[in-house]
Formats: C-alpha cells, structure tokens, sequence
C-alpha cells in the first residue's frame, strides 16, 4: 500500500546511512577489504570492488564504488 505522507515519500528518496570515503589497503579471501579512514583509522569492510591503493565510497560497512580522487581542505570559520 502506497503512503500519502508526503514526509515518507521524500524519506524514501534519500538513502538510509551516512556515506564516507576511504582508501582500501588490502582485499581478503572472505570478500572483506581492509580500509582506511581519513583520520587514519582502519576498519573492515564487505566488499572487494575497488583496488588496493584506490578511494571507495563506503556506506553501511559495505564498499559502494570508486570514489574520484579529490583534493581535501579544512576552513575554520
């Protein structure tokens, strides 16, 4: 059954979860790769899409794509 909530249906275009890009280290056999964070953290993530060395955009613990190589600036306001 459809909703006519409009704030549902404007909920429903948005994806679920925050995306962050990182920067794959290592793939393993289980399918699973070895990320880093900006901050340096390294977490493992499902997911063997994107090369070594190669940025991905990460979203639920789950390696989405390619992310593009951009450059990284702080501003203080």
């Amino acid at each position: 059954m459809a909703t006519t909530n409009i704030w549902q249906q404007f909920k429903s275009l948005i994806p679920e979860g925050t995306r962050t890009v990182v920067t794959i280290v290592s793939h393993h056999s289980n399918g699973t790769s070895q990320a880093r964070l900006r901050d340096g953290t390294v977490v493992i993530v499902l997911g063997v899409s994107v090369g070594v060395g190669e940025n991905a955009f990460l979203q639920g613990g789950e390696v989405k794509g390619a992310a593009p190589e951009l450059g990284q600036y702080e501003a203080e306001v």
